[in-house]
């Protein structure tokens, strides 16, 4: 059964090195943030994540390849709640370079929510699910995808009601009516291509063949 893999996991000095990377990120970021509560919704799903990562880390230790991916999203979360997506230096310049209408950083950050999540989705059906790889498995995978990106929207809708205005820097829209659905698109693209790159790669360290 496929949930019998064990998987090839970083080695005990890469996954301290993962942990510095997330904190000291966090650290920086929580200095002088451009908005507080924007900061604050943005990297909570890092400040939950990280310690859940490391309590179940002895019974169930992540593939190499979806540690680093989760450090990866962590830091697109950290930088965005920093500077809020609409203001990020790096989207500025992008959007300056290529002439573009608008920040396009908060694109990357849903993009991301689809590619990270779906091979988080991905390990977690392999390894403790009876689903072996194929057309189901990757329709699931996406649909897992789709539903945390929903619920993401969600909580952005909750987020305007309690805060009003306070959170526009949080909900990143930039005038953009089509925004809700752009960003599931983009996670959307984000589930599909993560599949279409990484099967291969993630199947050899969850040891499948």
């Amino acid at each position: 059964m496929a949930s019998a893999a064990t998987p090839t996991s970083p080695a005990r000095t890469e996954a301290w090195l993962m942990v510095a990377i997330i904190v000291g990120a966090l650290a920086w970021s929580g200095i002088a943030p451009y908005d507080r509560l924007t900061w604050m919704l943005e990297v909570v799903w890092v400040a939950v994540g990280l310690p859940l990562v490391a309590w179940a880390w002895g019974r169930f230790p992540l593939s190499r390849l979806l540690a680093w991916l989760l450090v990866v999203h962590a830091l697109i979360l950290i930088y965005g709640g920093a500077h809020t997506y609409a203001l990020t230096p790096l989207g500025l310049w992008f959007q300056e370079a290529f002439d573009m209408a608008r920040n396009h950083y908060d694109r990357l950050g849903h993009f991301a929510q689809g590619f990270v999540p779906a091979i988080l989705a991905r390990e977690l059906l392999l390894r403790r699910t009876p689903l072996l790889r194929g057309g189901w498995l990757f329709y699931l995978v996406v649909a897992a995808a789709l539903s945390f990106s929903a619920f993401f929207e969600l909580i952005e809708w909750w987020a305007a009601l309690v805060w009003g205005g306070d959170a526009d820097a949080f909900l990143a829209t930039q005038g953009d009516v089509w925004d809700t659905q752009w960003d599931m698109f983009m996670a959307l693209c984000g589930a599909i291509i993560a599949q279409l790159l990484l099967a291969r790669v993630h199947d050899r360290q969850l040891g499948l063949r």
